[in-house]
């Protein structure tokens, strides 16, 4: 079947669900005690909107994530300054092992660029400020991690349709219910939100699958992230340039935006 008829349809079924009203039927708590609840009644209106057998078998077998509600309420690294938000994020070694990684591996990165208009340093960048470029990409569930997210009042509204995304990948085998990730339920290299990674997924690596703890994979599909969201090829993407606004889309802090066009400038030299 071809990409983009899947991701019509993926975009149809999401769309179902949250028009429909379905998803909102379940009342989001702030504590756990609830969550069983919620679960219950979740599981019903997602088999109802046509999430398969596999998907739903994840969402029944999820619990309750204290460890992502804390981390949810405790992103201190936000409000730090940029300078302070550089030094604690190690912007210098990240700079350094991303020349190298750029150099290394520069008919890969001029491909990406070729391919989606996105230079290296963007793309090493977030790479390196998102896991060490590989090194930690998670130790939390992610369908528990967003399934619980998705429960709680905070930010349900937001988290619900990845929710539902990340069921979908499961019935699709992209991952499993013993997929771990980040506390927010991020997957992989560059850390994609569950629907993003439905949305923008590309196969990097040519195995025919979309892996995003593959290196390839990943960084391609953050290539074509960003190219979907508006990246001009040649133009410049520090803050007050055409694609500063792309690199909003990827993070909603400014402090990582700007840290993010420091860093890929720097690497692209």
């Amino acid at each position: 079947m071809p990409v983009q008829i899947q991701r019509l349809r993926l975009g149809l079924l999401l769309s179902a669900l949250i028009c429909a009203g379905a998803v909102h039927a379940a009342e989001c708590g702030s504590t756990g005690a609830e969550y069983e609840a919620w679960k219950t009644a979740t599981l019903r209106d997602a088999a109802a909107a046509g999430v398969g057998a596999r998907g739903l078998q994840a969402l029944k077998g999820t619990s309750y994530s204290t460890r992502t509600i804390a981390a949810d309420r405790n992103q201190k690294s936000f409000k730090y300054s940029l300078p302070k938000f550089l030094q604690v994020r190690g912007a210098d070694t990240i700079v350094a092992q991303g020349r190298k990684r750029k150099a290394r591996d520069a008919a890969f990165y001029a491909a990406l660029e070729q391919t989606y208009g996105v230079p290296a340093g963007v793309i090493i960048a977030i790479h390196g400020m998102e896991t060490g470029f590989g090194g930690f990409m998670g130790d939390t569930n992610v369908v528990s991690a967003i399934s619980t997210l998705a429960y709680d009042c905070r930010r349900s509204d937001f988290f619900t349709p990845h929710m539902l995304a990340a069921l979908v990948l499961v019935d699709r085998g992209s991952i499993t219910p013993q997929s771990v990730g980040a506390k927010h339920g991020e997957i992989g290299h560059t850390q994609f939100l569950p629907g993003n990674a439905l949305a923008y997924g590309v196969d990097g690596n040519g195995d025919g699958r979309v892996d995003l703890t593959d290196q390839a994979d990943a960084l391609t599909s953050t290539a074509n992230f960003l190219a979907q969201k508006g990246w001009r090829r040649g133009a410049g993407y520090q803050e007050g340039e055409p694609n500063f606004a792309v690199i909003k889309a990827w993070n909603a802090a400014t402090v990582y935006q700007q840290a993010i066009a420091l860093m890929g400038a720097r690497i692209d030299g």
